[in-house]
């Protein structure tokens, strides 16, 4: 699973340039669209699914999440409900504040994204190593809707991880971590060619959760809007984090902060009928003791058990191995399984 709005050094305030000729000129063949309009067909190796846990029991229902929260609603502020220069306090840090600038209010959606959606099968894709050599991704992109986090490269891993993406997480301290916090401006056109590929997709961005991001957030629009790309925007409500959380912790759950997996877990439970979840391993090495990288993409490590983290994601993985158990939902450690689990809903 991914860790969720940290909180970074923030060297946003810098001024960047506009971004709007980054795109001009550039080849087509360079930018290959991640959003498939038909699903791939075919079928990858079986193995075991993930150990499940006998320590939990409980029945997950969207009935019982909508008593905490609206997925399809907070899935985003709306145009609507605010207004350029409305000031906004940081979820993480009530004591700081921003305001809501032109550009975003402008790309701000003027219904739920979702509104009126409600798929058969959806995917969760993790960003975790043990999907590297898995063959999962025709698998995934067979999915009526994929779910990806934090802007996670997919053309040269589309063999294990596929390529379709209908919703993509960006957390600002990505802009910072993978594409060089825009200083040059290749880093810049990179980040440019990154979301021109996600054509139609939406792109979840948790712009108030933490300060440290501003610069970073407000680039990024700037680009979609000058360049008019066919992005949709959305921005989670104010309450989402600790509705999920406080959800959680009805079901017994104590985690500290919802990683980005488990939030888009919650969301999707309202509109897919089944969840598939692929690449979500918090542990350094897999069953055989071989290592496993953090990311599939990059060589950052990460402290699974540290007390000093914002998540507690090997918890998470329990909690959803054990969904899985129950038939819940689906869940595939790496190697591509048929999964045919089934989250509940009063729908």
């Amino acid at each position: 699973m991914q860790y969720l709005f940290n909180a970074s050094s923030d060297k946003s305030r810098r001024t960047l340039p506009r971004p709007r000729d980054f795109l001009q000129g550039q080849r087509s063949t360079v930018l290959k669209d991640s959003v498939s309009t038909s699903a791939r067909r075919g079928t990858g190796p079986s193995t075991s699914p993930w150990p499940t846990s006998s320590g939990q029991n409980f029945r997950l229902s969207s009935g019982d999440i909508l008593r905490f929260l609206d997925p399809l609603r907070d899935l985003s502020i709306l145009r609507g409900a605010v207004r350029p220069g409305d000031t906004v306090h940081y979820v993480l840090d009530r004591h700081s504040s921003t305001h809501i600038t032109e550009t975003l209010y402008r790309l701000l959606p003027s219904a739920p994204p979702l509104k009126s959606q409600f798929h058969r099968s959806c995917a969760i894709v993790g960003n975790s190593g043990i999907l590297l050599n898995s063959r999962c991704g025709e698998e995934i992109d067979r999915h009526p809707f994929v779910i990806r986090c934090n802007l996670a490269p997919v053309e040269e891993f589309s063999e294990d991880v596929g390529s379709r993406t209908d919703l993509v997480t960006m957390n600002p301290s990505v802009v910072q971590r993978a594409f060089g916090d825009l200083q040059t401006e290749e880093w810049q056109l990179r980040f440019a060619q990154r979301l021109k590929a996600l054509g139609g997709s939406v792109l979840w961005i948790p712009a108030f959760m933490a300060k440290g991001g501003e610069g970073r957030v407000e680039w990024a629009l700037q680009l979609i809007q000058d360049q008019g790309l066919e992005l949709r925007t959305a921005v989670p409500s104010l309450r989402l984090l600790h509705a999920v959380r406080g959800y959680w912790l009805t079901k017994r759950v104590p985690i500290k902060r919802p990683s980005t997996g488990l939030l888009m877990y919650t969301l999707a439970t309202r509109f897919c009928s089944e969840l598939h979840l692929y690449g979500f391993w918090p542990f350094p090495r897999d069953a055989h003791g071989a290592t496993v990288k953090y990311h599939y993409y990059d060589q950052l490590t990460y402290r699974y058990t540290s007390s000093s983290s914002p998540h507690t994601m090997p918890l998470e993985y329990r909690t959803l191995s054990t969904l899985h158990s129950q038939g819940r939902c689906g869940c595939t450690r790496g190697h591509a399984i048929p999964a045919s689990g089934q989250a509940e809903s009063d729908r």
